[in-house]
């Protein structure tokens, strides 16, 4: 629902809409940072398997996703002409942070309909890197409540659907921006969000397998969202609007996470 509300502001927006979408996915970040150090870290900890293992844990979910996002980009990057060596060694626009610019590429080129399928598959993993750790998140915490739909999971859910709007929009614009229509472009973020929920049935199996288990997916989840605030949302959305506002914006999401978590 986050993901498809943002589609869908997105969609009402201008398509130049850089610093609006920047602020609004810096403060996501700033969200997101709150839930994984006050909450997810936490309780990995306090299942008692040790402070190494939590560590490796994240260790491990950082380097997977971004294992997996460098060659995502290594595999696309070569075919945009607009990417060159002098290119920033992160997205700079939204078009860039979902891979959609590697798909209207394709489609200006007429290229047949196989290589537009693999171009939005593409594009379809890129964002499902940014929305499985997500729903890995909830469904780690909900293994930790027991099974029991308690505070710490519904707290989570809440601040992932806040985090998603900003998203939603990330995806839609630039969909829109390279022709689509409105509505299929809404539908496609909307279902773009069906990884979210992979990502939480994935966090509760393997948190539900017990301690070591839980540990394993908290860490891992909070590894992962590591790597996509800071490897991918800071700073982009400081590229995409030079200012230290982003920076305010981010301490503005943190703080706010902080009250709903404890509050």
């Amino acid at each position: 629902m986050g993901t498809g509300l943002g589609g869908l502001i997105g969609a009402l927006l201008q398509k130049d809409s850089n610093r609006t979408v920047s602020l609004l996915l810096s403060f996501a970040g700033g969200v997101m940072l709150s839930v994984v150090c006050f909450d997810l870290v936490t309780e990995a900890i306090e299942t008692n398997v040790g402070v190494l293992f939590v560590i490796f844990s994240i260790a491990a979910g950082v380097a997977i996703i971004y294992l997996l996002n460098n060659w995502i980009d290594r595999r696309t990057n070569p075919q945009v002409p607009h990417t060159s060596k002098d290119h920033p060694q992160t997205a700079d626009d939204l078009d860039e942070l979902i891979h959609s610019d590697h798909y209207q590429q394709h489609l200006a080129n007429n290229d047949n309909k196989i290589e537009l399928f693999i171009a939005g598959v593409v594009m379809a993993g890129a964002i499902a890197l940014h929305n499985v750790p997500e729903g890995m998140t909830i469904g780690a915490s909900y293994a930790s409540d027991g099974g029991v739909l308690g505070s710490a999971a519904l707290v989570l859910a809440i601040l992932i659907g806040l985090h998603n709007i900003p998203e939603g929009m990330a995806i839609s614009v630039p969909l829109i921006s390279g022709g689509m229509a409105k509505w299929k472009a809404v539908l496609i973020t909307a279902l773009s969000g069906v990884s979210t929920i992979l990502g939480a049935l994935l966090g509760y199996m393997i948190g539900d397998i017990g301690m070591v288990g839980l540990a394993l997916s908290l860490g891992f989840a909070s590894g992962a969202m590591l790597y996509v605030v800071f490897g991918e949302i800071l700073p982009q959305a400081i590229l995409m609007y030079h200012s230290k506002l982003p920076a305010f914006s981010t301490i503005i999401g943190m703080l706010l996470g902080l009250f709903i978590i404890f509050a």
